[in-house]
């Protein structure tokens, strides 16, 4: 027989009874949501629609962009100060590097009105954010690693943190040699061009960091669904 999880009257007192708490890791997670669903879509209009920023992607007119990066920016400060605060409980240092690297290359476009669409386009990483905060919810709730909602958002955390953060590589560092030695280019000066593409660096390597666990996470989940899977079935043909 299928087990199958039933939420009862009790299933979000994990939930509820950090959300009050001195420190509420559930509240973070929210507040982590909904920024990057925000800042998200925004970006993705900013991506395809926003005519300034499209026509040139180095210095065309930041005013949307900078809306957007400074709503996310707010994010990363806060998040900031209560990963320092809580750091016992909650203090990871990949995440200061990310955020303190992220802040840096902000504040140029903040305060330079430069590189405004590949600032947006590094934005679009946090549409993958939604998938890997529910991880945490489905295991607050103790949904069973095996069952069928805690794997399809495993390939589906996979498949987009893939799509946002790894395979917008390549075309991100095919942009930026495009434009070494313009005149665009050159007009950035030294330090805004040291400072692109060293925070992208530093970001990316992150990014493929967590991909490779997520994708070894995601291969153990699948694995055990299957096993659980056929263990059910040989079970179920022996009760017939």
């Amino acid at each position: 027989v299928e087990e199958i999880w039933i939420p009862t009257p009790h299933w979000s007192s994990a939930l509820l009874s950090s959300a009050f708490s001195p420190f509420s890791f559930f509240s973070t997670l929210v507040v982590s949501t909904c920024h990057s669903l925000v800042v998200g879509v925004v970006g993705l209009y900013i991506f395809w629609f926003d005519e300034a920023t499209i026509a040139d992607p180095l210095w065309g007119d930041p005013s949307f962009v900078k809306v957007n990066i400074a709503v996310s920016s707010s994010y990363l400060i806060s998040d900031l100060f209560i990963l320092i605060l809580y750091w016992k409980v909650i203090g990871d240092k990949y995440y200061i590097i990310h955020h303190c690297t992220a802040l840096y290359a902000y504040y140029f476009i903040l305060s330079e009105g430069v590189l405004a669409y590949i600032g947006n386009f590094r934005l679009l990483a946090e549409l993958s954010t939604p998938f890997v905060n529910q991880r945490w919810f489905f295991e607050a709730l103790s949904y069973p690693r095996v069952s069928k909602a805690y794997v399809i958002n495993g390939v589906l955390m996979t498949a987009v943190f893939f799509v946002m953060r790894i395979a917008s590589i390549p075309p991100l560092y095919a942009y930026i040699y495009s434009v070494l030695g313009t005149e665009a280019y050159r007009r950035l000066g030294a330090l805004i061009q040291c400072s692109w593409i060293s925070s992208c660096v530093v970001l990316d390597v992150m990014n493929v960091m967590w991909m490779v666990k997520i994708s070894k996470g995601c291969i153990k989940v699948i694995s055990l669904f299957r096993q659980e899977k056929a263990r059910r079935s040989l079970q179920n043909g022996k009760l017939d």
